[in-house]
């Protein structure tokens, strides 16, 4: 009899260690996985001010353009540290003012046809890309951490473990979901 018990607890130390190591495994690669597209956002962070110094060149009336863009990168910067659901929606501000930039550059044939410009827009869609890839992949990551901390009896081990749920990385103005278009027509 006491074999059994004793072959009981050691069942239940085993479950518990195998559940705690397989969240604290699925909590790292969401952390992998936001480290990723803070890469990201950081590179489309730099590649900003070469943007707004090429179109300055071509287009010196449109400060008011060039500022909120300015603005929004000084924005989505100081999100650096914030939750996703914030850092997301100083994003979306940012991914609106480089819209505009678009805009400007339909009413300026020069700058659209200028190299610089050029491999800088080619540059911000493949960052947009590579973005829109990694937030695939961190918010997969969350949906399984998440789902791993929630369900029972894993639940019980997450209450004890301080596994605290995941925001996902989502963009919220509907229109801001396309895919930027990119023309040098």
């Amino acid at each position: 009899m006491i074999w059994v018990a004793l072959g009981i607890i050691v069942l239940i130390i085993l479950f518990l260690i195998v559940t705690y190591n397989g969240m604290v495994k699925a909590r790292n690669k969401v952390d992998e996985a936001w480290s990723g597209i803070d890469v990201q956002l950081k590179r489309r962070h730099d590649l900003v001010p070469n943007l707004v110094e090429t179109v300055k060149g071509y287009a010196e009336h449109e400060r008011e353009t060039l500022g909120r863009v300015t603005e929004a990168r000084a924005g989505a910067m100081a999100a650096d540290n914030a939750p996703p659901a914030e850092r997301a929606r100083a994003e979306t501000g940012l991914s609106a003012a480089l819209a505009g930039i678009r805009v400007v550059a339909e009413a300026y044939p020069q700058l659209r046809a200028a190299d610089n410009f050029q491999r800088l827009q080619a540059q911000l869609a493949e960052l947009e890309d590579e973005i829109q890839a990694s937030r695939r992949i961190y918010n997969s990551n969350v949906q399984i951490y998440n789902t791993r901390q929630q369900v029972f009896p894993n639940s019980l081990v997450a209450a004890r473990g301080n596994f605290t749920p995941r925001e996902f990385f989502e963009i919220e103005v509907a229109t801001d979901r396309n895919v930027p278009e990119v023309s040098f027509s």
